[in-house]
């Protein structure tokens, strides 16, 4: 199985914002930080907003922070909200197969067991493991150099982030 760029760089913002220690993160850092497009992390936030995992601050202070304590969102967490599709082999898609076997099958079978205990390997890790493991991860990220912004309260309701000009 091999997870999409959209799921690779959505736990890597996941992580910024998390070693950010609560400081809203801006979207131009964070795709400084690991040479990406602002743009294909518009598209990222947006499901992640939408799921709870972040929330966005609008305005020229604005910028995103995590949505829930880093130590509670896992990688399944993430990889459920950006994935589109866990289909394994062809028999795992919708109507994509007409098999004699397909109710029947050894393999079908074990790709789900397969697939099953990689949700499961994923529940057990959470986004604030990640962060930790790397203790120099706010130097490694440029944190270390960045004045810090006071972080807006909390609200309940999210808002879209807006670039600052």
């Amino acid at each position: 199985m091999r997870l999409t760029k959209q799921t690779n760089y959505a736990v890597r913002m996941l992580m910024y914002c998390a070693a950010n220690d609560g400081n809203l993160s801006r979207i131009p850092e964070i795709a400084k930080a690991y040479g990406v497009s602002e743009l294909f992390l518009f598209k990222i936030l947006q499901p992640l907003n939408k799921a709870g995992l972040v929330e966005t601050v609008r305005g020229r202070n604005g910028g995103v922070r995590l949505g829930k304590p880093a130590d509670k969102i896992s990688l399944f967490d993430v990889v459920r909200v950006t994935e589109d599709s866990f289909a394994m082999a062809e028999c795992f898609e919708d109507g994509a197969v007409e098999c004699p076997l397909v109710d029947s099958c050894g393999l079908n079978s074990a790709l789900r067991k397969a697939l099953n205990a990689f949700f499961d390997v994923l529940a057990e890790y959470s986004i604030d493991d990640l962060v930790k493991a790397r203790p120099q991860i706010g130097f490694l990220l440029g944190l270390d150099d960045m004045p810090a912004r006071r972080p807006a309260p909390k609200t309940t309701a999210s808002a879209p982030v807006v670039p600052a000009a």
